[in-house]
């Protein structure tokens, strides 16, 4: 199973610092049949760490340069003095700030040459989703993406769930998930309102291998219980 914490804007790098210590020794003192999981964190930029973690460190965002004059933005340059090869596109929080499909490929083609690990994004509004058009939707966000690139996770996050406490039904993740299915065989993430109350049904679903955890996971001991859930 993958769990993914998004820390968006939370957390400075001395918080994070204790937070990466406590996952890291929660990490190294599993069971050595628990050690399967993949587990990521993408903490703000400016609590980037260095050092050898368990855990993979991944970057919510960065511009799809090495370096030059773009102000405010975020390099591979930059990310690899951190070991960072793991990477966040298409969150709708980024989308809502202005970033494109357009944008987000480039992003994707950027991150792919330079043998990244994506996790990518994709979620419908509320309006999208009372129409019953979030598939037609969720294949447009797709379009002139490599579906067979090796390192890609895709992550279904209906925007209406994001952040709110309200998660979509189980019967609802479940036919997204197998209608992306069809289209790759990329690992596939669900977010959106995820918590201890409801991830080990969401993670019962057939094609569901792994979440994306945004509010449950800024609390590093809530974020153990989460990747802990089947012991509960």
């Amino acid at each position: 199973m993958i769990f993914a914490a998004n820390l968006k804007c939370n957390h400075t790098r001395s918080s994070f610092l204790e937070y990466a210590s406590v996952l890291n020794n929660f990490l190294k003192n599993r069971k050595s049949c628990e050690n399967s999981d993949e587990i990521f964190v993408f903490p703000t930029s400016s609590a980037f760490l260095e050092g050898d973690f368990v855990f993979n460190q991944g970057a919510q965002n960065f511009y799809p340069v090495k370096n030059g004059s773009f102000t405010g933005e975020i390099g591979s340059e930059i990310l690899d003095e951190f070991g960072i090869k793991t990477v966040l596109i298409g969150h709708s929080e980024r989308r809502a700030l202005g970033e494109s499909n357009e944008f987000l490929k480039a992003k994707f083609e950027f991150a792919k040459k330079n043998g990244y690990k994506i996790i990518f994004c994709i979620g419908e509004s509320d309006i999208t989703y009372m129409n019953a058009s979030t598939k037609r939707f969720l294949k447009s966000q797709l379009e002139g993406l490599d579906l067979e690139y090796e390192n890609l996770n895709l992550a279904y996050e209906p925007i209406w769930a994001i952040g709110t406490g309200r998660s979509a039904k189980i019967s609802e993740i479940s036919e997204v998930l197998d209608f992306l299915r069809t289209f790759t065989d990329a690992p596939l993430l669900y977010g959106g309102s995820v918590n201890l109350s409801n991830i080990s049904e969401i993670l019962s679903v057939k094609n569901c291998d792994g979440v994306l955890v945004g509010s449950a996971s800024l609390d590093v001991n809530n974020f153990i219980n989460l990747i802990n859930y089947k012991k509960g």
